[in-house]
């Protein structure tokens, strides 16, 4: 069994990895890093100290009334993409341990084709 690096949990929920093939199982939010275990497989979890994180970027619908998922940017071992049962309450969570300004709202579909937009037109004028 892993050992958590946390002394005091503050949320443990139900969640989703998504790499590849979804993994379910929990993920808990404490003092010293945000962990994922799977309750199944006890070899498939991660656990990222909150050192470790450089930004958690939200997919946010509707105008904040849905999160789906959201993605974990860390400094060294790339993303982490996590759905849990209750993402608002999961990311009021994280909010007391990384600061307002490394997390993000991803784009909306909107900007994402508007940006591909620029992008082709920018190529076309290059050549």
């Amino acid at each position: 069994m892993v050992k958590s690096i946390n002394t005091k949990v503050d949320l443990t929920i139900t969640a989703t990895w998504f790499r590849g093939i979804a993994s379910y199982g929990k993920v808990m939010i404490g003092d010293k890093a945000f962990e994922f275990y799977n309750e199944k497989n006890i070899g498939d979890f991660v656990q990222i100290p909150w050192e470790e994180i450089t930004y958690v970027v939200a997919d946010v619908r509707f105008h904040g009334k849905y999160i789906p998922r959201f993605e974990i940017r860390t400094k060294k071992n790339g993303n982490f993409i996590f759905a849990t049962q209750d993402s608002k309450k999961t990311l009021r969570a994280i909010r007391k341990y990384i600061p307002a300004d490394r997390m993000r709202q991803s784009l909306s579909l909107r900007q994402k084709l508007t940006l591909s937009f620029k992008n082709m037109i920018n190529k076309v004028h290059k050549k």
